[in-house]
């Protein structure tokens, strides 16, 4: 193997595990919500299935 080659995979393995943390980080923390009711405040019309609705959604973004 190449030194270029190990040090490309590694740069893709950190960027995998990054994107990954901010996923995780990101619905821990409540920013995200698998009905479209996310971050973005744009509402998919299916807020009867989130727990808490689009409408609060949008309050905890604020």
């Amino acid at each position: 193997m190449n030194v270029y080659d190990i040090l490309l995979g590694a740069l893709l393995i950190l960027i995998i595990a990054l994107a990954v943390r901010k996923i995780y980080r990101d619905k821990k923390s409540g920013k995200t919500c698998s009905c479209g009711c996310g971050s973005s405040g744009g509402c998919s019309g299916n807020c009867s299935i989130c727990a808490s609705g689009c409408s609060m959604a949008r309050k905890k973004d604020k």
